[in-house]
This record gives C-alpha cells, structure tokens and sequence, in this order.
C-alpha cells in the first residue's frame, strides 16, 4: 500500500514539472467544464423527458415477460398518485445521463488534458470509445441476460402469493442492476489511467489477483438483486475477465513498458 502511494506521488510530482496554467486559470478552466457538464446534463435531461414513455415501456419489459412466464398480472401499481412522475423523472434524469456521458467525458478530458504529455494525449479517442463502449455493454449485459434471469429465479419462488409490484421499487431494482455492471465493465478503465500514471503496473497487478478476486465478488454481492450464488457468480465472471483484460491493457499503456519497447525499436534500427 505504501508503495502504491509513493508511485502515485511520483506521477503527480512528474507532472507537476510540466508548464501549466496558474491556480486562477485552472479554477477558471474549471468553472468553465462545469458549467458545460451541467449544460449536457440538462439538455440530456429533456431530450430523454421527450422519450420518458418509450423509455418506461423499454425498462419494463423484463418484469412483464416474466410476470406473465408465471402467470401473474402484469402491470405494475403504485401507492402515491405523484409515484409516477418521480418515476418519469428518475428515468429521465438517467437516461439524460447516458446521452450527455460522451459529451461529459469529453470535457473532463479537456481539462486534464493540460497536465499529460504530448503522447499521452493521443488515447483520447480509446478512452472515448472504450469508456462508453464498455458501460453500454454491461448495460446490454445486464438487460439482456443478467436482469431477465434474477426476475425469473425471484418469482419462481412466488407462485403461492400475489404479486404488487411497485413501480418506485422496480425502477431502484433495475437502475441498481443495469448501472451497477454498466459502471463495474469500466474497470479497464480504471485499470488503464492508473497505469497510465503509473501508479500501478501489469506486475504489481498480477501479483494481487488474488485480492482482486475478492474485491470483485464482494461488488458483485452487493449489486446482485438475488442471494444466490448462481447469480453472484454470472455477476462476477465478466468483472473477472475484464481485470485480465486490464492487465492486458496496463502492459500497453504502464510508461515502463513503453520505454522498454522503445528501446528494443530503437536497438533494432
């Protein structure tokens, strides 16, 4: 541990040697991708207020298919007549999220962007594809397979009893299931800047499979709308393959890997 903060020192104190812009200029600079951020934000917000219906109709597709698999009623029902527009406005605000995400990642890479080196700058357009590849993935992952099985395996438990289910309550559960693995598939990502940094390596990384074993289940139980481990484990297995995957990608990206590949291009000429 104390040798991972000691390498994120060292990055830090590395780029700190690199002309950059005063601490006015950098809160103005600040202030400016904020207000931008906040400004997709919105414009997201609406734009998916427009579509609130369609979207509902498309989030609640799995419940209804499984519903009606048990042969239950299939609407949902609600307790509080302001239940739904919260509802509307919840899956907005997250789908407007979604929309503005490319635009959000943008920015904050324009304003880290000052404090990397000029080869470094030219993984902009990766970490933009890969950042919302990879969270559209697991969202794809979790609607498609994931969120339709745990419905399922829950209400194969309930034939004795009525369902009601409360559409707040399903909308929590879903958003829970979908962002959560959604935001888990960035892990490479994650992976990737700290090598970048070279705050951890391939190495180091390697070595503590073990623990990063532990990690992952520990996350997949928490966001796994079931208790068994079935589900535990189909919630885990991606979030495994892509901290290999990541280790893949430190192994590019880590500066000590590239200096050794320089030096063998260079020894070849």
């Amino acid at each position: 541990m104390v040798d991972l903060v000691d390498r994120a020192r060292a990055a830090m104190t590395e780029r700190a040697e690199l002309p950059g812009m005063s601490l006015l200029e950098h809160l103005a600079e600040l202030r400016r991708r904020i207000i931008h951020i906040a400004l997709y934000l919105v414009g997201g917000f609406f734009i998916a207020w427009f579509f609130h219906e369609k979207i509902y109709s498309f989030m609640e597709k799995p419940i209804v298919f499984a519903l009606a698999k048990h042969h239950m009623p299939t609407q949902l029902v609600y307790h509080n007549p302001i239940d739904p527009f919260n509802m509307y406005l919840k899956i907005s605000f997250m789908a407007g999220c979604i929309l503005a995400c490319p635009f959000v990642l943008y920015e904050l890479w324009l304003f880290i962007s000052p404090g990397l080196y000029q080869n470094e700058k030219r993984y902009v357009v990766p970490f933009m594809t890969a950042t919302v590849g990879l969270f559209l993935a697991g969202a794809y992952f979790g609607y498609r397979w994931v969120y339709p099985g745990s419905l399922d395996f829950l209400l194969s438990f309930n034939q004795d009893f009525r369902a009601l289910i409360e559409i707040n309550e399903y909308t929590d559960l879903f958003l829970t299931v979908i962002l959560g693995l959604g935001i888990t598939f960035e892990l490479p990502i994650l992976i990737m800047f700290l090598s970048l940094f070279g705050i951890v390596s391939p190495k180091f990384l390697w070595k503590n499979f073990r623990y990063a074993i532990l990690i992952i289940f520990i996350i997949a139980a928490i966001i796994t709308p079931t208790a068994d481990v079935l589900t535990m484990c189909v919630f885990a297995s991606p979030m495994l393959v892509l901290y290999l995957l990541g280790i893949g990608v430190s192994w590019i990206v880590h500066p000590a890997s590239r200096k050794r590949r320089a030096a063998k291009a260079a020894a070849r000429e």
